[in-house]
């Protein structure tokens, strides 16, 4: 059977057998997000200048010539680089779509990894926004009794349950897309809740 995403979708639909491989990919990030990340490649130039001459400040200063605060300084510019060097890499981080594989006892969802969202003014550019993890997860039938598509103030979410954790699948689609992918599992999974 040919599952067709909704039109002008980029979701892309692999077919193998009884198995098809959902694959959506996440949309590119606004151009400032690039920006921010040449900003901070910049602003290296300047620490490393920094780096260089606290170092260079540290060694030739004779001993107990009270050096202590600015050991202590390199030290956090030196945390702020390696910072920036991490913040840098995942802003070009290219991103891995999201790919849920429907299989006959249930799917196996890996959620790829998606573009660097810049944090708002209330959140930090926490641990998660730069080591983003990629635990590919099975849920089976039984779970899939729980797949909702709720809607929210500013677009609906497609979720299912799987032991305490609540998964949103399909974070990156449109709300058309995700109206599909409902369709798409309720049919497959549940054709008792479809009817």
């Amino acid at each position: 059977m040919a599952v067709r995403p909704p039109e002008n979708s980029t979701i892309s639909v692999a077919t193998n057998g009884r198995e098809q491989l959902v694959s959506i990919p996440y949309p590119r990030p606004p151009a400032t997000t690039y920006m921010a990340g040449v900003f901070i490649l910049f602003w290296l130039g300047g620490w490393a200048f920094g780096e260089i001459s606290a170092a260079h400040q540290i060694m030739t200063t004779p001993a107990g010539g009270g050096t202590g605060f600015l050991v202590f300084w390199l030290c956090a510019w030196t945390v702020g680089g390696l910072f920036a060097v991490l913040t840098i890499r995942r802003v070009f981080q290219r991103s891995i779509p999201e790919t849920i594989k429907l299989e006959l006892a249930g799917l196996v969802y890996d959620p790829g990894i998606a573009p660097f969202k810049m944090p708002n003014s209330r959140s930090f550019p926490a641990g998660s926004s730069l080591f983003p993890k990629r635990t590919e997860l099975r849920i089976d039938r039984t779970q899939l009794k729980s797949l909702r598509l709720r809607e929210g103030d500013t677009c609906n979410r497609l979720t299912v349950d799987a032991g305490a954790q609540r998964i949103e699948l399909a974070s990156g689609a449109t709300d058309v897309e995700r109206e599909w992918l409902f369709k798409l599992l309720s049919d497959r999974y549940l054709p008792a809740a479809s009817k």
